[in-house]
């Protein structure tokens, strides 16, 4: 995955609270093999930051001027983002709301942007406090995505992702998807509580990774409103193929198999390996957010 190496990133599409503490908050205790533990109980059994959190609330997390204007002065163009890895999530923020911003206009509709959120540990949400166990999350109440970074090792090195920088990417277009569902009024139908291979809230995990394939397939297509110039000039068949990886390595089958070793599909919340690749492959081939209706 290539950036335009003159392009402009936006640094206000993302927030930057890394080393922060959250207002009245005490130490976190995410991290280590507790944290991990926490994390597989998202993944396998739907929970979410307000029950893996310490706290519920609504408050904003606290912004480090340090760390935000870190963020400020070092990812400023493409070539940041093509040599640095918060530079490079900022990047993929960026192209994914170009494109949703000009879908959505297409279609005679408005875009309503969604920041992201870098932070570490642990964050306060309007969905509740989380920690950096629950992995990459959207928040729908704040129309936020939230991202510890230290989440990319973790793919790679204990879900067995091949990773790169297309895995990363994939992962963010996957949390875009949740706020496009958001738009669209598609996201509630997972809060019935059901699980299993047929439940709804399989169903949206699988519609956002079909948009996730979407945005790929129009990546290196969409101009940057300001300079009229793609953000991402190369998208390569080895990147598509980490996409898929990734999106395997977190199908629900994939870790049940590896953690309790065996499968148990009436408590998936996700979706398997092989549904989820197929739904991130039908989003890029077509193009088409029209194909991803994974509810028919």
């Amino acid at each position: 995955m290539q950036f335009d190496d003159d392009a402009n990133l936006d640094s206000s599409e993302v927030r930057d609270v890394r080393g922060s503490r959250i207002p009245g908050g005490k130490a976190t205790i995410g991290g280590g093999i507790v944290g991990f533990i926490a994390l597989v109980m998202g993944v396998l059994f739907g929970v979410g930051p307000e029950q893996l959190g310490l706290s519920s609330g609504d408050q904003e997390p606290a912004t480090s001027a340090s760390s935000q204007a870190q963020v400020q002065q070092s990812c400023r163009t493409g070539r940041d983002a093509n040599t640095k890895d918060d530079c490079r999530i900022l990047g993929v923020v960026n192209s994914v709301q170009d494109f949703w911003r000009q879908e959505f206009a297409r279609r005679g509709a408005q875009y309503g942007p969604a920041r992201t959120v870098f932070f570490t540990d642990r964050v306060s949400t309007a969905c509740g406090a989380a920690t950096s166990a629950v992995g990459p999350f959207y928040c729908p109440a704040d129309k936020q995505v939230y991202l510890d970074l230290g989440f990319f090792n973790e793919l790679r090195t204990k879900f067995g992702s091949s990773g790169g920088p297309f895995a990363q990417a994939y992962v963010v277009a996957h949390e875009y998807g949740h706020h496009i569902q958001n738009k669209m009024g598609t996201l509630a139908r997972s809060q019935d509580g059901r699980q299993g291979a047929t439940s709804n809230a399989v169903r949206v995990e699988l519609q956002a990774d079909c948009y996730a394939g979407v945005w790929a397939r129009h990546a290196t297509r969409t101009p940057d409103e300001k300079t009229g110039r793609p953000l991402i000039t190369q998208l390569s068949e080895a990147d598509i193929r980490d996409g898929l990886d990734a999106a395997a390595a977190v199908g629900d089958d994939r870790i049940q198999e590896k953690f309790q070793g065996r499968v148990t599909p009436e408590n998936w919340t996700h979706g398997s390996a092989a549904q989820r690749q197929q739904w991130f492959y039908t989003g890029f081939k077509s193009g088409d957010m029209a194909q991803c209706n994974t509810f028919r």
